[in-house]
């Protein structure tokens, strides 16, 4: 069974990136998928510091999330927009689980032959949809297999309704469309790696 990692690059626990990450997280199962939820608010680590790295190596922290991108097919992030682009604490994790840390380590073990969908929700008329282009980009230069359709939720304070679910027909389609792209890719690479 294809298994996806879903999360959001907010801490705040009333963040509406992470109402969008368990509804990609609830599609994502509808559709066939194993799907393990988390939350980067239980993942703290320090800004990165190659002094830091070279002094301690990994934060623990650091080697729990690596752990689960490695053992997950692909992911689902929920990025909200920071000044056009991605928040400080999504970047940090990334950066974080980029370094190798284990002897014979393949280069960005974490990334290679993954798939990941994109996701954002912001009280503007664009959905945070700004902030996607340089994850997409940075995604796309470290081995991860990028789907061409992703989700933009406008006017994010008024976007879902009291039980969770996003109040647009629109929304909710865009949604299903980025999370079965994700499902099927995954899928996809995850068999044609075990027939090569």
């Amino acid at each position: 069974m294809t298994k996806l990692l879903m999360f959001a690059g907010s801490a705040r626990k009333a963040s509406t990136n992470k109402k969008l990450a368990a509804l990609a997280a609830g599609t994502a199962k509808e559709a066939g998928a194993e799907v393990t939820l988390i939350d980067l608010a239980d993942f703290d680590m320090p800004i990165y510091n190659g002094d830091i790295e070279e002094a301690t190596g990994l934060p623990e922290n650091a080697k729990r999330l690596k752990q689960l991108f490695v053992d997950h097919d692909g992911f689902f992030i929920a990025s909200p927009e920071y000044n056009s682009s991605i928040s400080p604490l999504l970047k940090n994790a990334l950066d974080w689980i980029s370094r190798p840390h284990t002897e014979n380590e393949p280069p960005l073990w974490a990334y290679r032959g993954k798939v990941a969908a994109l996701g954002a929700v912001a009280p503007g008329a664009l959905g945070g949809l700004r902030g996607l282009v340089p994850l997409r980009m940075m995604l796309g230069n470290i081995g991860v297999t990028v789907v061409p359709s992703q989700v933009a939720v406008s006017k994010g304070l008024s976007a879902f309704d009291e039980n969770g679910a996003l109040v647009s027909a629109m929304h909710t389609e865009m949604l299903k469309t980025t999370v079965t792209q994700l499902v099927e890719t995954s899928r996809a690479l995850a068999g044609k790696s075990q027939s090569s």
